[in-house]
């Protein structure tokens, strides 16, 4: 069988690690006392009824090779709440550093119980990238961060790039919707015929 060549080899390594890159998961289990828990490690003896990609929602496809792969590799989330100004400030400093992410908005106190079960802090903003956890905005902290994460040193995000909207840590599930009530269509009564009616009509 012919060998690949050198050339093509170095073509196909980067590839192969792309295939390779497993995203980071979001694990919701229910214990034997009923309780439920959130990791990003899967539980042991415990039943997972939920598992959601932490990763960002948008399509990556067109980014440079570089940001493609620790985009994959080492997902960025970042969590905020209301009136947090280190909040605002840290995501400033991602959208100026070109590093796609992903928000989750903590309002609810369903959001800040999943937010303990997430980094066991309520600290805010919370900074995950791939299994790294930051608590609380420190510039040089996250730019550390991102950058032994993979994430190339200036912006190099498509200039068509949107960022996705906000997200609540802790969604309300929506109600599945009534079925829709059977129509009844009225019997109409019965024409009483006048006592005297012979049937003549003038």
């Amino acid at each position: 069988m012919k060998q690949p060549s050198m050339k093509v080899m170095r073509w196909m390594l980067p590839l192969c690690l792309v295939a390779s890159v497993a995203e980071a998961q979001l694990y919701k289990s229910v214990g034997p006392d009923g309780k439920v828990t959130y990791s990003d490690t899967p539980p042991v003896n415990q039943k997972i009824v939920e598992t959601k990609s932490l990763s960002p929602s948008q399509d990556v496809t067109n980014f440079p090779y570089e940001l493609k792969l620790a985009a994959s590799k080492n997902p960025v989330v970042l969590y905020t709440t209301t009136n947090c100004k280190p909040c605002v400030d840290g995501k400033s400093f991602l959208k100026s550093a070109g590093v796609p992410f992903a928000e989750k908005s903590v309002k609810s106190n369903a959001d800040t119980d999943k937010l303990k079960q997430i980094s066991g802090d309520i600290e805010l903003p919370f900074l995950t990238v791939g299994n790294n956890k930051l608590h609380g905005f420190n510039q040089s902290e996250w730019k550390a961060a991102i950058s032994n994460a993979g994430y190339p040193e200036s912006n190099r995000l498509p200039a068509t790039y949107s960022y996705p909207q906000p997200e609540s840590l802790a969604p309300v599930a929506k109600p599945d919707p009534a079925p829709p009530k059977p129509v009844v269509t009225p019997t109409p009564a019965p024409v009483k015929k006048p006592e005297n009616d012979n049937g003549f009509r003038f």
